[in-house]
């Protein structure tokens, strides 16, 4: 029986498994997946951060920390009009993205240059109004100019403010066919360019005359070569009077092509010296030698000529 017993005891094999490498496992490949992800992630918020305008991040702020005061303002907190939009647009309550063309408002940047262009515009309306009651104070205050009152007349045009002075019959600003000022007229000239050198615009001088033509015709000495003249005489006092020669732009003799008065074209008013302070885009006209409206009203019907 023992011999049986020991032929039937069961033989146990035992088999040990080596385990693998970890280095040939997968785990790192998802380990790896994660952090591209991760950095795919930083970047395009990165990129997205450096897109945004500042109104824009402002009413993300804005939407975050009180999201429902946003939403009955209309879309932003402050109540700036350039907020987060849910769409992409201008808009809070757009649910999409797509808008039609003509749709979407102008740039903001381009807002910004046309507010910032019409505040300076303003600013430079209000520095021309300002020289033009300076120069009516002048005159009163100088006795010997108040009786040149009549003779001045001052004018804010879409070019600038317009000064002009003009003859009368017994008081005429040059001889006759004469391009020599009178002294009277030279102390007028002298005290504007004064007045004229506070403020930085730049100036164009007019010579008119009357349509008199001179004795020799018009293949001599005429009305052009005339009014040419008289405006570089007066350009000449108002540099005496202190105002900077880089503030004058243009010198031009109109002879009788421009008339105060086309009715009466041999009126001494029809004889005269136009001043021109420029504002900047009459300016700019003029140095990039585009077409200007200088005898176009201003924009202000209150802005007519008057007489100090």
């Amino acid at each position: 029986m023992a011999g049986d017993a020991k032929k039937l005891q069961p033989i146990i094999i035992k088999k040990i498994k080596k385990g693998g490498h970890g280095a040939h496992g997968g785990a790192w490949k998802i380990a790896y997946a994660d952090f591209v992800t991760a950095m795919m992630a930083f970047f395009l918020l990165m990129w997205l951060l450096g897109s945004t305008t500042e109104g824009d991040k402002k009413g993300i702020a804005d939407y975050f920390s009180s999201p429902l005061k946003v939403a009955l303002s209309g879309g932003s907190g402050s109540g700036d009009s350039s907020h987060v939009i849910k769409g992409g647009g201008q808009d809070l309550t757009r649910q999409t993205g797509q808008v039609k063309a003509g749709d979407v408002d102008a740039p903001r940047h381009t807002i910004n240059l046309r507010a910032l262009k019409e505040e300076q515009r303003r600013a430079e309306r209000t520095r021309l109004q300002e020289l033009k009651d300076k120069i009516k104070e002048v005159l009163a205050n100088n006795p010997s100019l108040a009786s040149l009152g009549g003779q001045i007349r001052l004018e804010m045009t879409r070019e600038g403010l317009r000064i002009q002075i003009v003859d009368e019959n017994n008081r005429p600003m040059f001889d006759s066919g004469s391009a020599v000022v009178k002294p009277y007229m030279r102390e007028l000239l002298r005290e504007l360019g004064a007045v004229l050198a506070e403020v930085p615009n730049r100036l164009t001088l007019e010579g008119h005359t009357d349509a008199q033509p001179f004795s020799g015709g018009e293949r001599g000495y005429s009305n052009w070569e005339l009014s040419a003249d008289r405006a570089n005489a007066s350009r000449r006092e108002l540099l005496s009077g202190g105002l900077p020669e880089s503030r004058v732009l243009r010198v031009q003799g109109l002879a009788a092509s421009k008339l105060l008065e086309p009715d009466d074209p041999r009126s001494p008013i029809n004889r005269r010296i136009s001043i021109i302070v420029m504002n900047r885009d009459a300016e700019d006209a003029v140095l990039k030698n585009l077409p200007d409206n200088e005898d176009e009203p201003a924009d202000n019907p209150a802005s007519a000529a008057e007489k100090p």
